[in-house]
């Protein structure tokens, strides 16, 4: 019998997850209702009794924290996903990342660090580049990595640290090096509110299936 499941997704994740829930629908008849916002938000959400049955976040510390604070199933974690970091800049030369970073533009959009991920993946990367100082005064925070990119498209800020996933295609862009900063690892776990839900146990089941990973890895994620 198809069931619906509710399931929060971490905004560098929304176009491959609108991909899956119309496969994942084809493949087992249930519907997966998806709900985007920065991890962190998505975490408060859940905090505060948001109706989510799964939880899909850009790292691993929060889904952890959802097992420890008793609003996720012990033993459900696992890593879906290990994103990379990218350098985006619309009609830029971003052939030398480093450089643009330390030439003379207006405004760089970053994600905000303490609820996304990605956010604090950039601030790690400027640190890492001893760039911190100059830069800081310079930066415009996104509250996900969704309205980050959408800083840049419109011409807010020069230059953003986005998802690579949502720049793929984009000849404007400088990959990160991901020794620069921590890694990337996204975990998808089963809140409680779906520990009952056939639907949200098929949906965790899926994200695992070739079909799935064929999906993810063609978005720029890797795959463990």
């Amino acid at each position: 019998m198809a069931e619906t499941t509710h399931i929060a997704v971490a905004a560098n994740f929304t176009a491959v997850a609108e991909t899956l829930a119309e496969l994942f629908e084809a493949e087992t008849g249930h519907e997966a209702v998806l709900s985007f916002g920065s991890t962190g938000q998505l975490y408060a959400q859940i905090t505060h009794a948001a109706p989510f049955d799964v939880f899909l976040a850009a790292d691993l510390s929060r889904p952890e924290r959802a097992i420890a604070d008793g609003f996720a199933v012990e033993g459900s974690l696992f890593v879906y996903a290990e994103g990379r970091l990218a350098l985006y800049g619309p009609g830029r030369d971003l052939g030398d990342g480093v450089a643009a970073l330390r030439s003379d533009f207006s405004r760089l959009a970053i994600a905000d660090p303490g609820a996304a991920p990605y956010g604090l993946a950039a601030m790690e990367t400027l640190a890492a580049l001893d760039l911190l100082e100059t830069v800081t005064p310079r930066l415009v925070q996104g509250e996900n990595i969704a309205q980050t990119l959408q800083f840049v498209e419109s011409g807010n800020a020069e230059l953003g640290f986005v998802a690579a996933s949502q720049v793929l295609r984009k000849g404007d862009q400088w990959l990160v090096p991901a020794t620069l900063h921590g890694p990337i690892s996204q975990g998808a776990v089963l809140l409680d509110a779906g520990a009952d839900n056939a639907a949200a146990i098929a949906f965790l089941d899926f994200l695992s299936t070739e079909a799935a990973v064929a999906v993810i890895e063609a978005a720029g994620y890797s795959v463990p």
